[in-house]
């Protein structure tokens, strides 16, 4: 009995994982880059130097509205913090009238000045891109994004069934030992972050219930607005009066409500009717102050910057559901947790890609031919390939192409995502029309010397290269250059070992027919 459910959860296992494993592989990799998402914007606007104080930058923000929308209905502010060095301010027009992506915000630094970078991403893309894809509409690219979530959770806990074996044969890793390698790495890599597997794919799932289960809503209230009002508060939207009134000063309102908030910072601030005697200032909690993602917010008068109002205080469900959208996205982590983090998202990524590799390694042996496999074997492979090597490659070429595409370039930010995905497409032209054993060392080659290439390009286009970084304690740049000469390593021992075992192939078929005559 217990054999026959352990067969049947190997193969509920091996399908689940590789029905969606390519798109899960790029959801792993995409959402272990975001724990550092401020960082690679960071890096990406090499313009942007120095630290900011919150407060003064807010203050400096403030100005900058006050100057250029001051008829506006409301403003958003997102002061810096201790990962981020610059000021954003969105606000919406009076009129309400479309505007152009750029034409409704800016980014500022502490006196309340527009700052001239580069156009990207950076960061964001990676962060949305793992729940969000690109070049297909979000509401359906979440459903894919659910379904292949829920198939990694049954491939988790199969697998947990399936490995009798999984935590002895985690002090067995075996090397050059072919199919028992592949296996040793996948247990491995699932078995020492195993918690933060469960913990990621479940909350993960979490963060959109109310969009992949939606029937009890729709049981209980007549319309959605319905239930978010209930659950957050609905908030009431005051018309202008027309008098005119002084903006209350922004930095005593951001001190007393971090006070209220046992010395956590502001993260966010909106201010409705700037400018007007019915104008109030909302503060949000900062995200990384507490686990919970869903952080207290107070409201002041615009005039008095007295307190009139805060947020709805938190039922269980709630309460528990922002804890676990909190632990998903790991902003409250400090450097320590956040390494660990990215270190056990890493362990996920190839997890899913030693799980790939070795769907083809044991069917292999399995073959009537080995050397000349059915189709949908081969195309198992080459998408193998473009995805464990092409992705990250697409990733390094991301990198690459902010640095190198010409600052005034119209749509610059998007061509840098197109460089990453054009990539993607290149190498899996490739793989189609090369022998995958030549593929593979290939197109691992060209993934390592691509995040090779990153620190050069960098320290030849910008003064902020390795050499003068370390000399001018410059971490944030000596670490990102440091990360990527690793995953240049890391994938340069990859494409070595893979053109060594295509190199012992012809040796091992040509000793076949000796033996069996010796036989």
């Amino acid at each position: 009995m217990k054999e026959g459910l352990r067969q049947s959860m190997a193969l509920l296992h091996t399908w689940t994982g590789l029905l969606l494993g390519w798109l899960l592989f790029a959801m792993f990799a995409t959402g272990t880059s975001a724990y550092f998402q401020d960082e690679i914007t960071r890096w990406m606007q090499p313009e942007v130097t120095g630290d900011a104080d919150p407060i003064a930058s807010a203050e400096g923000a403030v100005r900058f509205l006050q100057r250029t929308v001051p008829d506006a209905k409301s403003w958003y502010i997102s002061p810096p913090n201790s990962r981020s060095a610059t000021t954003q301010v969105y606000w919406q027009p009076a009129d309400d009238k479309p505007t152009k992506r750029g034409e409704t915000s800016a980014m500022l630094d502490q006196s309340g000045w527009e700052i001239s970078t580069r156009e990207t991403s950076g960061g964001f893309f990676l962060y949305r891109f793992h729940f969000d894809l690109h070049y297909m509409p979000v509401l359906w690219a979440r459903y894919l994004v659910g379904v292949a979530a829920m198939f990694m959770l049954v491939a988790i806990l199969s697998g947990i069934i399936t490995h009798k074996k999984i935590f002895a044969d985690f002090f067995m890793l075996r090397f050059n030992k072919g199919q028992r390698s592949w296996l040793d790495a996948h247990n491995v890599t699932a078995v020492v972050a195993l918690p933060f597997h469960l913990m990621i794919t479940f909350t993960g799932l979490v963060t959109l219930a109310t969009m992949y289960m939606p029937w009890g809503i729709a049981a209980n209230y007549t319309e959605r607005n319905t239930f978010f009002e209930a659950v957050f508060g609905k908030s009431e939207e005051v018309a202008r009066s027309g008098k005119p009134a002084p903006l209350a000063a922004i930095g005593p309102i951001m001190q007393s409500a971090s006070a209220r908030w046992d010395g956590k910072k502001v993260g966010y601030l909106r201010i409705a009717n700037p400018g007007d005697a019915t104008a109030t200032i909302s503060a949000t909690r900062a995200a990384e102050g507490a686990i919970g993602s869903r952080g207290e917010e107070m409201t002041f008068s615009g005039v008095t910057g007295q307190p009139v109002g805060g947020s709805m205080p938190k039922g269980a469900a709630l309460a528990t559901e922002s804890v676990m959208i909190g632990l998903h996205a790991g902003r409250y982590a400090e450097y320590g947790l956040r390494w660990l983090y990215f270190l056990s998202g890493l362990g996920g990524t190839i997890m899913v890609g030693s799980g790939l590799v070795l769907w083809t390694v044991k069917r292999r042996t399995k073959l009537p031919d080995p050397s000349r496999p059915h189709f949908g074997f081969r195309l198992v492979e080459k998408l193998n390939i473009a995805t464990i090597a092409g992705f990250p490659a697409g990733i390094a070429a991301y990198f690459l192409a902010n640095r190198l595409l010409p600052l005034e370039m119209a749509d610059r930010a998007d061509h840098e995502i197109n460089s990453l995905f054009l990539t993607c497409l290149a190498v899996l032209v490739y793989a189609l029309a090369r022998p995958s054993a030549r593929a593979w060392p290939e197109m691992l080659g060209l993934a390592a010397a691509l995040f090779a290439a990153v620190p050069l390009v960098n320290a030849f286009t910008t003064s902020r290269g390795l050499p003068v970084s370390l000399l001018a304690g410059d971490w944030l740049f000596v670490s990102f250059d440091l990360v990527m000469l690793l995953l240049a390593l890391g994938f340069a021992m990859g494409a070595r070992k893979a053109a060594r075992k295509r190199a012992e192939g012809p040796r091992t078929a040509r000793r076949k027919p000796r033996e069996a005559v010796t036989a």
